[in-house]
């Protein structure tokens, strides 16, 4: 579905609903980093989205990847926390999240590249090409914060 993502907006909607969800920085032995575009909004991320009911949160990573890009991956380390409120998502049904996203390192096992449903294109980008793609900036701070050597999350 549809939607549309407000940062520190004060005509964003109010929020009604938070979801926990999931992203993944996955690089390849190149050190590119596996990004889609998304079909609900046309912007460059990377591979994630809601947690299911009966299922871990690095499961969901797992998950999440396999579907929107034909990647298998193996989660190896937590990257960040991202909750800030000032981030809202509203979707056409009428659903307003705030923010609420684990962002994971991965590395991929197998799988051949592959679209969905979620995802327009599936591309490996080499880092210092991320400047020439339409990413919202909630998005590309995770991208930054996971293509850092933090020895901790960060925690947002």
């Amino acid at each position: 579905m549809p939607k549309t993502d407000y940062y520190d907006d004060p005509e964003a909607p109010r929020p009604n609903s938070i979801v926990p969800a999931v992203t993944a920085i996955v690089r390849n032995d190149a050190g590119e980093l596996l990004m889609i575009e998304r079909t609900d909004n046309g912007l460059w991320a990377l591979p994630g989205g809601a947690q299911d009911v009966g299922e871990s949160i690095t499961d969901a990573v797992v998950r999440e990847v396999r579907e929107e890009t034909g990647i298998e991956v193996e989660v190896t380390a937590l990257s960040g926390t991202y909750t800030d409120p000032r981030h809202v998502i509203a979707y056409d049904d009428g659903e307003v999240r705030q923010e609420f996203s684990l962002c994971f390192l991965a590395r991929p096992i197998g799988g051949q590249a592959h679209t969905s449903e979620e995802s327009r294109r599936v591309h490996w980008v080499p880092p210092e090409r991320l400047d020439d793609l339409d990413i919202h900036p909630s998005m590309l701070l995770r991208i930054r914060h996971g293509l850092e050597d933090r020895t901790a999350p960060y925690l947002g």
